[in-house]
């Protein structure tokens, strides 16, 4: 995953410290920059900003108090209920649990999230995808019937995307173009009537009916 230029990170923590004082580190290949925004919210995004990351331990309401501007968002946060998870992802935002992930990992999801990559680190997807399951246990014939609509191939990658991967990294998993990804997305979307990648993999995983969002 590469980027043209370095790129600008605020930070938002209206309960505490940022926890990496050391991140972006000077040999980062994707982040210049941090800027701190500070508390009280609501917050407000300065211009030249591209991805902003909010650290607190009610996500769900604090992204109520952000005014990003259409700037996209990472969300840290404590909370590993698929209830929470799914709300943020629904808001167009990734997710990385606190102490389930790396500043690697960070700066990756920073630069993804330029590019329409909503992440999701390990334990956030799997609480998602286990939170569906549960909920969807008596809704397997409607949920295989959808699924039933895709081709082979269109399932492989919307079990890739459920992941949290972006149409790159799953053309390197798949060893197809990315613009060929792109084309099976399109198609995708408009077979599960979904309005795109979030609506899409919270259809897929029979999230978005059951938990009532």
């Amino acid at each position: 995953m590469r980027t043209s230029r370095k790129l600008s990170v605020a930070l938002a923590c209206p309960e505490g410290t940022w926890p990496h004082p050391d991140w972006p580190a000077p040999d980062d290949p994707y982040v210049e920059r941090v800027v701190s925004l500070r508390p009280p919210p609501p917050f407000r995004v300065p211009g030249g900003v591209d991805v902003v990351v909010l650290r607190c331990a009610e996500p769900v309401d604090a992204l109520r108090e952000l005014r990003a501007g259409g700037v996209p968002l990472i969300v840290i946060g404590p909370h590993r209920d698929a209830e929470t998870i799914v709300e943020v992802f629904r808001g167009g935002a990734g997710y990385l649990v606190e102490g389930d992930y790396c500043t690697c990992m960070l700066s990756s999801a920073v630069v993804g999230a330029t590019i329409g990559h909503t992440y999701l680190s390990p334990a956030a997807c799997a609480a998602l995808r286990e939170g569906a399951r549960r909920a969807s246990s008596t809704h397997d014939t409607a949920l295989e019937r959808l699924r039933g609509q895709l081709s082979p191939r269109e399932r492989q990658i919307m079990e890739l995307l459920s992941t949290g991967l972006g149409a790159q990294e799953i053309g390197l998993r798949l060893r197809l173009s990315e613009k060929t990804v792109r084309n099976n997305l399109s198609n995708i979307y408009a077979k599960l009537d979904a309005r795109g990648s979030t609506d899409a993999v919270l259809r897929w995983l029979g999230a978005a009916p059951v938990l009532r969002i």
